[in-house]
């Protein structure tokens, strides 16, 4: 016999709330038909409704829900069996049945007699929160979905689909039949249709089937819900389910990742060509063509599609990301196209002269911003600021002005494609990093942004309206006390940034395809943040540089002589401010090495911002940086270029401070290079007559000439592409641009004269040798009375009968001068020397002017 609780309901009508969950069933307000009249009559006419529980079975030995019941003050009755229920029923209460077991015959009974069904969760989880029963026109064993709403798409078996839209109503969730923004959840089964795509481009989350069969598991658990973070994660679709991958273009390090990262988010990858791939992930900016023809189901993308899903944590849409086949030439023009077919050595050497004024066009940038700068209108809008004589303060102050400007612009690229989106509310699957990490990796770029575009404004300003009488360092005065607040502690804490770049990079997929998307972007000229987050520890340096030569090119008698002076003891004040621990030792043990190993090396080469970066063994193509043959290091540094060529006889040794003995210096030291001078990399295609060639065009900020030095490297341990990979990114790092690639051509030997084909010969060798001797025997003779007429008779006997041809054509190239940059006063930081004398002219120039010559 049924047991009746003596507990009723205080407010005599039901205390079942409305959780307005009414999405596929019209819901009986009341058995009764409602009888059309005035509010009063029918309250009058209604009569006294009492909500009851009804604890079926199992539900009614436990004590906690007899207990919760007590608490939010409902009655309630218990029944053992289905029979009971009609003793029990009554219109007087609305009964609601508390089931333990969704699946059991009394469920199904309770179901199919429209009655209404609760399970524990339910009761418990009101009691807690001192709620009042939910009003569900469904059975509500749960409310672990509440609030949630679900889509469905994919499912071909329309039984496992009934069955994962019954547990969600049986967990409070809702169900729609169509995509709108209101779904809160995707449970997919493929990842195609249409559904799919939109809950991509919503950013909704797009769950397994899996997730629902888990979440129903843990129905019991009073507090869980299916929607959170922890749970939801792991049953997300991973953006590479059912896909397939290949990929073409990359490097084997690269490819291996992007495998690995494959596995990682649910995917498979198999090798090109493999006719079970769904995708082929192509590198686009090296692949002009593919090697063979795609089948009409294989999507072709780039690789941002790759990166771009996994920052996503979805399958991205392909048709946004298909690769297309460069239609159009190279971007890049090969200076073979310049090639000289002409057999007359004059003509060759006019089209050389021509050849190489071009790419000194190509290579120089207009100072001068595309649009007038609102504080120059007043100025001149049309006028050409350019003097018409450029002075050699002119062409230093234009040179700060382009790297200050290049530099602001990498700061924006740093803020704009990196900080400002990781910073960004409402990101796709959540926030990428967290906030401290933004911080530790960020620092005070900002602020360092906001300074140098003030400093970048005035010295436009000042170029613009250019006048020689102008201070810039009163400019750099200015902004004195920004310079030490923003920089010490960004450069004292890069190392921290760094490793937490590095660290995020492995850890979270999604930040290292962030990074991977934003690098391939031209803002970035394929340079990493690591990379480009490095120019702020290299800028003041070069400005101080700049600075330094800008002082030497200045007047005595001008005013900013003194003003530049400060401005160096200014800068040289925020550098002492940097943490002098974050100096590397090693690095400074390998520019100790290099100047004891050259003869004459300059000492200024040591600096605590100058690290050696590569070490490159070559020879000597033609009459610059020294003789063709000679056997020429190069030895590159952060921000400048180190020739030196092979000893021809080595006296004596170096004895150190402290005792030991050194050997002889092996090398000479011809010159020490800044990397802003050079203008362009020639890559010298490979031919049966050149090997391993390339070339550095060079011009000096205070000339017009341009210098052409022609190598060949002898060893093959570094491959020559990587080599003047290298050497472009610091040249660009030094002149602060992005695209470095710009700065290589490709050249055909004989558009340049290169040849290597007899570098190793015996003949060569001799002739190099004899050549030598006669310079040898001229100095000698320089100071006696033998006539110059009998030294030339003789000289030209000893070429000619090894050369067979006169040595005045060997002398028919005027050497051009190249300008020196001195080194900063009393400050450590990088300096350059003055050029030594092989490229003063020589005496016996000939009238005929070839200076923009090798």
């Amino acid at each position: 016999m049924a047991e009746n609780s003596v507990l009723t309901s205080t407010t005599g009508r039901t205390s079942l709330a409305d959780s307005s969950i009414f999405d596929c069933k019209v819901t009986e307000m009341s058995k009764e038909n409602l009888l059309i009249g005035s509010t009063s009559y029918v309250e009058e006419e209604m009569p006294q409704i009492e909500t009851r529980v009804i604890l079926v079975q199992e539900a009614g030995k436990q004590e906690e829900l007899i207990k919760a019941l007590k608490d939010i003050k409902v009655g309630f009755v218990k029944m053992e069996s289905v029979e009971e229920f009609e003793g029990l029923d009554s219109p007087e209460f609305e009964n609601v049945f508390v089931v333990t077991d969704f699946q059991d015959s009394v469920f199904n009974d309770l179901y199919k007699a429209d009655c209404r069904v609760i399970g524990p969760p339910v009761v418990l989880n009101c009691s807690q929160k001192g709620e009042p029963l939910p009003f569900s026109c469904r059975p509500l064993y749960c409310t672990s979905m509440m609030n949630l709403v679900l889509c469905f798409t994919g499912f071909r078996k329309k039984e496992e689909l009934v069955r994962l839209v019954t547990l969600v109503h049986h967990m409070g969730g809702v169900i729609r039949k169509d995509f709108n923004s209101k779904v809160t959840h995707l449970v997919a089964n493929c990842t195609q249709g249409e559904k799919f795509r939109v809950a991509v481009s919503l950013g909704t989350p797009i769950m397994k089937p899996e997730w629902i069969y888990k979440a129903w598991e843990r129905r019991n658990e009073q507090d869980f819900c299916a929607a959170v973070d922890d749970f939801r994660n792991e049953f997300k679709v991973p953006p590479f389910q059912d896909c397939i991958l290949s990929f073409l273009g990359f490097s084997d390090e690269e490819k291996t990742n992007m495998e690995e990262m494959t596995e990682m988010q649910g995917g498979k990858y198999l090798p090109l060509g493999d006719e079970r791939c769904t995708h082929l992930v192509v590198e686009e900016n090296i692949i002009k063509d593919l090697p063979f023809e795609p089948s009409k189901k294989l999507y072709v993308v780039k690789q941002e599609w790759f990166w771009g899903s996994i920052q996503m944590d979805a399958r991205a849409g392909e048709t946004m990301y298909l690769y297309e086949k460069a239609n159009t030439p190279e971007l890049k023009k090969s200076v073979s196209m310049l090639s000289l077919n002409t057999p007359n050595s004059n003509r060759k050497r006019r089209r050389l002269k021509e050849t190489l004024a071009q790419l000194s066009r190509e290579t120089d940038v207009s100072p001068f911003p595309p649009h007038t700068p609102k504080s120059c209108t007043k100025s001149s809008k049309n006028s050409t600021p350019v003097p018409s004589k450029q002075s050699a303060r002119w062409q230093v102050a234009k040179e700060l002005y382009q790297t200050e400007s290049n530099y602001v612009n990498i700061l924006a690229t740093i803020i704009q494609l990196f900080q400002i989106p990781l910073e960004e509310e409402g990101q796709r699957g959540g926030p990428i990093l967290a906030p401290e990490e933004i911080k530790t990796i960020f620092g005070s770029i900002p602020d360092i942004f906001d300074v140098h575009t003030k400093i970048k404004d005035d010295l436009e300003d000042l170029i613009v309206n250019w006048d020689e009488s102008k201070s810039i360092g009163d400019i750099f005065l200015k902004y004195s006390k920004d310079l030490v607040k923003t920089y010490p502690p960004f450069v004292n804490f890069f190392e921290m940034s760094k490793e937490t770049i590095i660290k995020c990079e492995k850890q979270k997929p999604r930040f290292h395809a962030f990074l991977k998307i934003n690098q391939a972007k031209p803002e970035c000229g394929r340079q990493s943040l690591v990379e480009l987050l490095i120019r702020p520890v290299q800028r003041l340096p070069s400005v101080a540089l700049l600075l330094n030569d800008l002082k030497k090119h200045t007047a005595d008698e001008n005013p900013d002589k003194s003003t530049l002076e400060k401005a160096i003891g200014s800068l040289k004040e925020v550098m002492t401010h940097i943490n002098e621990d974050k100096r590397k030792t090693e690095a400074q043990k390998q520019i100790f090495d290099v100047v004891y190993e050259v003869d004459g090396c300059p000492a200024n080469l040591l600096s605590s911002h100058r690290s050696l970066v590569q070490r490159v063994e070559t020879i000597s193509l033609g009459e610059h940086p020294c003789d063709r043959g000679e056997q020429v290091t190069l030895f590159l540094f952060n921000d400048c270029l180190e020739i030196a060529r092979k000893r021809h006889k080595v006296i004596g040794t170096f004895r150190s401070p402290h005792g030991q003995t050194r050997p002889p210096a092996s090398l000479k030291h011809i010159h020490l290079m800044p990397l802003s001078q050079i203008k362009k990399v020639l890559d010298i295609r490979e031919t049966e007559d050149c090997h391993n060639a390339f070339a550095l065009l060079v011009r000096p900020p205070t000339e017009q000439a341009n210098v052409l030095l022609s190598f060949q490297m002898t060893s093959d341990e570094l491959p020559k592409e990587n080599w003047l990979k290298m050497l472009c990114r610091h040249v660009a790092n030094t002149i602060c641009k992005a695209d470095a690639e710009n700065l290589i051509y490709t050249a055909d030997p004989e558009s340049f004269e290169v040849n290597t084909k007899d570098m190793d010969s015996t003949l060569s060798r001799a002739s190099r040798a004899i050549k030598k001797t006669s310079k040898k025997v001229t100095r000698a003779f320089s100071f006696s009375k033998t006539p110059k007429r009998a030294l030339r008779r003789a000289l030209m006997t000893s070429h000619g009968s090894v050369e067979g041809r006169s040595p005045s054509s060997n002398d028919k190239h005027v050497m051009s001068r190249l300008s020196s940059t001195s080194s900063l006063a009393g400050i450590p930081s990088p300096s350059l020397v003055s050029l030594p004398s092989f490229f003063e002219r020589r005496s016996h120039t000939l009238s005929r002017s070839t200076t923009h010559l090798i």
